[in-house]
């Protein structure tokens, strides 16, 4: 099979034939459609994840079933799945009180190779999953079959990005209608926070973002008002525009510690911040403990977007084919697996909202 190798850090990937490794009794082998492009891929290049190469990355991604293990239970050749970036298994603790996005299986499946190079070089794959690949191996823990007539290079946006904003506005931040809404950072997951406020009946949302192209696009996806924080101090723009008391909700989605404390500034008195942005793993984050205290701030941690995938996977797409969220409008470019780091260019020069192989 081909897929896209993570070979060094800040090296471009490199497009090779690899060896799949023999699935195991619950592994499911995928023929993938779809792959979006992500910046927590990007983050392993860089340094900001933790992972060694070489590896085969992508984790946001959709194929149809070629092939299953004697013991899996859920599929079949020939369905149509999502990969979920963190499996549900269904049975540990954290699954078992409805929070599967916390699945104490997760490293372990993460951590198992997939494919060796022609060297015999094992290669692990992003997420355990790899979806910039023509062919994936994968536990079936993180699958989620989906029976829908939605392209595929919008289905595959549900497997990361799409999933995250909206579940960080519906399941984390609990958004409730007439409610104020913050979002720093208006790439593929920000846009995806600005329409699950939209459904929320959030009453004003304020997209944040340097880049014209992202503004424009957030105000097309269910922003009411945009600001450019080049223009002045961003805070003091929200500020201006929810009367001086600041949002309910204020979302970071881009993993910039000072961004952070940023849209906590921009949270009312009672109100909360939520990161949803990867930062580096070895940033830290100095809040001040005044208005934590005082003004009953909350600052939330989401991962996943709090998604419970086999109950919101299916959820999200009723809601994009009824018309109530926006996958089309994401899409901004449709590539080939030789254009993978064509497309990390684009996606840092903030040309896309986000690029996907198929």
């Amino acid at each position: 099979m081909r897929a896209a190798i993570f070979t060094e850090q800040n090296g471009p990937l490199s497009v090779e034939n690899v060896d799949p490794i023999d699935p195991g009794p619950r592994d499911v082998v995928v023929r993938i459609t779809a792959s979006g492009v992500c910046h927590s891929d990007l983050h392993v290049i860089t340094g900001g994840l933790p992972m060694p190469p070489p590896a085969i990355l992508g984790h946001e991604g959709t194929g149809i079933v070629e092939a299953v293990g004697p013991e899996v239970k859920g599929l079949r050749v020939g369905d149509r799945v999502i990969g979920s970036f963190i499996p549900a298994c269904g049975t540990c603790w954290f699954c078992l009180r409805d929070e599967s996005h916390l699945c104490e299986n997760t490293y372990t499946v993460m951590a198992a190779p997939r494919a060796h190079r022609h060297d015999h070089t094992p290669l692990m794959t992003m997420t355990g999953l790899g979806t910039f690949a023509d062919m994936m191996t994968c536990d079936e823990m993180s699958l989620v079959k989906i029976e829908t007539d939605l392209p595929d290079e919008q289905l595959a946006l549900i497997g990361c990005g799409f999933t995250t904003g909206v579940g960080a506005a519906l399941n984390t931040a609990k958004v409730q209608p007439g409610d104020t809404v913050a979002v720093i950072g208006c790439g593929g997951v920000g846009q995806s926070v600005i329409q699950g406020a939209k459904v929320a009946g959030a009453a004003q949302i304020i997209a944040i973002d340097l880049v014209p192209y992202k503004r424009e696009s957030a105000l097309a996806l269910g922003a009411t008002h945009v600001v450019d924080p080049a223009e002045a101090d961003a805070v003091e723009q929200v500020m201006a525009l929810t009367g001086g008391r600041g949002v309910d909700y204020a979302f970071e989605v881009i993993g910039v510690p000072d961004l952070i404390v940023q849209a906590f500034n921009m949270a009312r008195t009672g109100g909360a911040a939520v990161a949803v942005g990867v930062p580096h793993f070895m940033d830290s984050i100095t809040i001040p403990s005044f208005p934590l205290v005082l003004s009953e701030k909350r600052l939330l941690g989401c991962v996943y977007g709090s998604a419970q995938v086999r109950r919101d996977f299916p959820r999200l797409v009723s809601l994009v084919q009824a018309g109530r969220l926006d996958l089309g409008g994401m899409v901004s470019r449709t590539m080939g697996l030789d254009d993978i780091n064509e497309a990390f260019r684009a996606m840092k020069d903030g040309e896309v909202i986000r690029s996907v192989l198929v």
